[in-house]
């Protein structure tokens, strides 16, 4: 158990890895740029002009919108600010945090009461506003919050026999368990594991429904419900982990990897997330997956990173964090889409195969079909680089995904070190680390070594790379000194990975790759940058690769918007071959064709840019018949 940080007190399971508290990692190099490129687009101005977010907001003492979205905002608002230290977007989030922490009335309900158009006492909004809460405290220590948290959850305690959780709270209990289980382990008070197992009980039994999955289809309109919700699946990815920490049965362990294998399975889709516009959609590349759902599996990761420690969450972090984030966002983040699809080709206000979103729901846009995304996209990225380093209950520290940053951190004795992490990863294959500390010190170094890499190679100083073994953490346990240095390569072989109806798509390290196609942005409504656009193709996308496909590979400078598809930081070039008859179908790229698929077209160039620095994209291409002489 760490000596420095918070951990699971008993009877709670230990953590294999400690989550730092906000602030402790920094973003350096392109990842500082993202996030200042985010901080300057909607994050950073939304409340400007988006009214469900302005001052008539109920959470800030209005009479509008008071349900999830002022807190869905702040949950990615709160950690951009700390990280960047930007002093305007603190002020931004002060003025909700202050309103929040000041609404909780007698019982210890916190929150609205009642939001326009919804039931009241609805537990949802206030499980997200803990979480910010919660992270709110480890950046500045605001001793209200866990004078809060302990009000709401005696509230809780005395209430849930009679107002029971219902709808999104009753499918979402495990965002609620986590900040019981973060009071808990600060106060140490056992009967918030009381309060924790009477919220379990009341949620959807996620465990059973995996085990006798029904969903093995793309869902019907007849048969949609709130647990083919696909943000409530992303979410419901952690909901074992979450509550083996208290049960401490290994079925519920396992059932995190049942799920995720049971997901991929049926909506699998090659950017790591599972379709879902507005439930699950099976596995063609043409259905949607929602934004919410993208941030949301992404939170489940890493606090299943946390809880368990294996190394294949980080992998499966990196894969939707490098690829499905970025591309449901204009490169400048000023708009964003509801529904990205691996194969798009148009981005317009029409019909599609969605199962119940509406007509625009792939546009980019301020509020595209619904406005949840618009408000919780924002907690993507700030997260991810929170999550980037952990504490190891040997006092030391693990570098569980990878980016350019700095960790500080207290360590072995309780000296504080800073490690400086530079890397054009996911990019490049080198990551440099470089320690600074006031005095040798003795702490494990851990660091993931992804299970795509076939000869990782770590070298400490001066000393012989020594091989690390693919899908571990690889430990060095030494005194470090001020000025150590270490350096982590990790080859990243093109690899060819078979996906729906036999096609194939293209994959370099935690990068997946696409068709580079010409793109017409086309303003719809607004004034830019607050505005809607169309995206309309320029080129062809119909294109199929041969089985065997090989590349030249080709790298540029990493730039200041790193995800502009004018300006992709590694490029393939390889030869393909048009399909005449694969056409659009519903406004889409139609359906595969089984491969392989014959042909008579002639070969042509093509590129493939990382999927997150595309708008229109093939990224899941039909398999070529091979030509006879």
């Amino acid at each position: 158990m760490s000596r420095h940080y918070s951990t699971n007190r008993p009877p709670l399971q230990p953590q294999a890895l400690t989550p730092l508290p906000l602030g402790s990692v920094k973003p350096r190099g392109w990842l500082l740029d993202q996030c200042r490129v985010q901080g300057s687009g909607l994050t950073g101005h939304i409340e400007e002009f988006w009214p469900d977010l302005g001052p008539k907001n109920m959470w800030l003492g209005g009479d509008s919108e008071g349900w999830e979205r002022g807190p869905y905002y702040l949950d990615g608002l709160v950690p951009l600010a700390h990280m960047l230290a930007d002093a305007r977007l603190k002020q931004m989030a002060a003025r909700w945090l202050e309103s929040i922490l000041r609404m909780q009335d007698a019982s210890g309900w916190l929150g609205p009461v009642q939001a326009p158009y919804f039931r009241p006492y609805d537990h949802w909004p206030v499980t997200i506003a803990l979480k910010v809460l919660t992270q709110h405290y480890e950046a500045t220590a605001d001793a209200r919050v866990i004078d809060v948290m302990n009000r709401f959850c005696t509230y809780l305690q005395n209430t849930l026999a009679e107002r029971p959780l219902f709808d999104w709270a009753q499918y979402r209990w495990a965002d609620l368990v986590l900040s019981i289980h973060w009071l808990y382990n600060r106060t140490g008070a056992a009967w918030l594991l009381d309060v924790a197992a009477k919220v379990a009980r009341q949620g959807f039994d996620w465990h059973s429904h995996f085990e006798n999955f029904p969903c093995t289809e793309k869902t019907t309109l007849d048969s949609c419900t709130l647990a083919t919700h696909v943000v409530n699946n992303a979410m419901a990815v952690k909901s074992g982990g979450v509550w083996w920490r208290q049960s401490g049965a290994e079925a519920d362990r396992r059932s995190v990897y049942h799920t995720i294998e049971t997901l991929d399975r049926y909506h699998g889709q090659v950017t790591g997330v599972f379709s879902g516009d507005e439930h699950l959609a099976g596995r063609d590349p043409s259905q949607g997956t929602e934004l919410c759902a993208v941030v949301e599996y992404m939170y489940s990761l890493e606090e299943l990173l946390a809880i368990l420690g294996d190394p294949v969450f980080g992998d499966r972090l990196e894969r939707i964090a490098y690829n499905a984030l970025p591309a449901a966002c204009t490169p400048d983040m000023w708009a964003h889409q509801y529904d990205q699809q691996v194969n798009q080709v148009l981005c317009s206000v029409a019909p599609r195969q969605w199962t119940t979103n509406s007509d625009t729901s792939n546009i980019y846009g301020l509020e595209p079909n619904y406005g949840c995304c618009t408000a919780n996209f924002h907690q993507g990225w700030p997260k991810l680089v929170k999550s980037l380093w952990m504490a190891t209950a040997d006092d030391g520290l693990a570098a569980v995904a990878y980016g350019p940053c700095s960790v500080t951190a207290r360590v072995g004795d309780g000296t504080e070190v800073t490690i400086i992490e530079d890397t054009g990863y996911p990019f490049r294959e080198e990551v440099c680390f470089t320690v600074a500390t006031p005095a040798p010190v003795q702490f494990p170094l851990l660091l993931r070594i992804p299970g795509w890499t076939p000869a990782a190679l770590v070298q400490v100083g001066a000393q012989e790379p020594q091989p690390a073994n693919a899908g571990s953490f690889q430990a060095i346990n030494r005194v470090w000194t001020d000025g150590d240095g270490v350096r982590v390569r990790l080859p990243m072989p093109i690899t060819l990975e078979r996906r729906y109806r036999n096609s194939m798509a293209v994959v370099r390290g935690p990068l997946v790759f696409a068709l580079k196609m010409g793109e017409e942005f086309r303003l719809m409504t607004g004034q830019p940058p607050q505005a809607d656009w169309e995206v309309r193709p320029t080129t062809p996308w119909n294109y199929g690769l041969p089985l065997a496909p090989t590349f030249a590979t080709r790298s540029a400078p990493i730039g200041s918007v790193p995800f502009a598809p004018a300006a992709a930081p590694i490029i393939l070039h390889t030869r393909a071959r048009r399909i005449p008859t694969w056409r659009m179908a519903q406004n889409s790229a139609g359906p595969l064709p089984v491969s392989p698929v014959a042909t008579s077209d002639s070969d042509e160039d093509i590129e493939l840019v990382p999927y997150g620095c595309t708008n229109l994209r093939i990224a899941e291409f039909p398999v070529t018949e091979q030509r006879t002489a």
